[in-house]
């Protein structure tokens, strides 16, 4: 990747950014969501999870935690 100088943050900014309509652009956003679950492993089961209390909640991430 080439080194590029910017004289501003404006600059910085608009390279950040890419056009919605770039045909790679889902594609790069895969390539970023397969990096982020290679790093960072999920730390709980994927879903929605209900709890009676603050405590029972606390108890189960507790298991989570322990689980790794």
């Amino acid at each position: 990747m080439p080194v590029r100088k910017l004289t501003s943050l404006e600059q910085a900014e608009e390279r950040c950014w890419l056009d919605p309509a770039d045909p790679l652009l889902p594609r790069r956003i895969a390539s970023v969501w397969n990096l982020a679950n290679r790093l960072f492993k999920r730390r709980f089961p994927p879903g929605v999870h209900k709890y009676r209390s603050i405590e029972e909640l606390n108890r189960q991430v507790e298991t989570w935690e322990t689980q790794e």
